[in-house]
């Protein structure tokens, strides 16, 4: 039987350099859940931005294990194979904190963020914390976290993938609304493979508020500075750019 497993780190910022701090997952396996969820040493110093965000500080990781000897590295190590299926929001970023610990995923991957962009398209924002607010997540996850034994705590690892593990559930509402009787994981790997085209009028820099066509029309060399100019750039927007910039169209 599949495992599927919900993931979520914090680190000690999001450079070239940073590195994980806490590792938390949960393991839903038929009608069991497992939790793990473990606080890490690094050599790189936390970031003053970071902590601010997540409240963890060098003291509360003191003589803690690195990140590659915790439990709960271990036993994601052991269920990494094939048969299992590994969900996470904003799923880049944390893949590739785990890649500096020589972590290679060989799950199938369901980043609840592009399914998200797809599903919610008509949402302006899709961060995780504003799902939590914006469909009442937070009135539910006291409730589930007691009967995990897990402390609710905003942009904590474990407490983010508690809220992960309710969005799933209108996650699948939603995919029954548009596609009907489909198998939801299955689906979900199929739109975390297919990129998002934005199709809405940029909300910052000089062309704010035009659509990517639009701005084309104008100045196709700002969307060629945005891609190479622009640190963080969102994946699905860079996509959308090359879309225009090739002849087609992303409205």
């Amino acid at each position: 039987m599949a495992k599927y497993l919900l993931l979520d780190t914090e680190t000690t910022g999001t450079g070239e350099e940073d590195r994980i701090i806490q590792l938390g997952f949960m393991v839903l396996e038929g009608k069991n859940t497992h939790v793990y969820n473990d606080f890490c040493s690094s050599d790189v110093p936390i970031g003053y931005g970071a902590m601010e965000v997540h409240g963890i500080t060098p003291e509360m990781i003191k003589g803690k294990p690195s990140c590659t000897q915790t439990e709960a590295f271990k036993v994601l190590e052991g269920l990494n194979t094939a048969d299992n299926v590994m969900i996470i929001h904003n799923a880049p970023f944390d893949l590739g904190m785990l890649a500096k610990e020589n972590f290679s995923s060989k799950m199938r991957l369901i980043d609840t963020l592009r399914c998200a962009k797809h599903l919610f398209d008509e949402e302006d924002s899709h961060r995780l914390q504003f799902f939590r607010y914006r469909l009442g997540l937070y009135q539910r996850e006291e409730e589930e976290a007691n009967r995990l034994g897990i402390v609710v705590k905003a942009h904590d690892a474990i407490g983010d993938v508690l809220v992960l593990k309710l969005f799933l559930t209108e996650l699948r509402k939603k995919l029954t609304e548009r596609f009907g009787n489909v198998n939801p994981i299955e689906k979900m790997i199929e739109l975390t493979q297919t990129p998002v085209v934005f199709t809405k009028p940029l909300k910052f820099g000089k062309y704010k508020g035009k659509t990517l066509t639009e701005i084309a029309l104008l100045d196709k060399g700002y969307l060629s500075w945005m891609v190479n100019s622009m640190e963080n750039l969102d994946e699905d927007m860079k996509y959308s750019i090359a879309c225009v910039l090739q002849g087609g169209r992303a409205v």
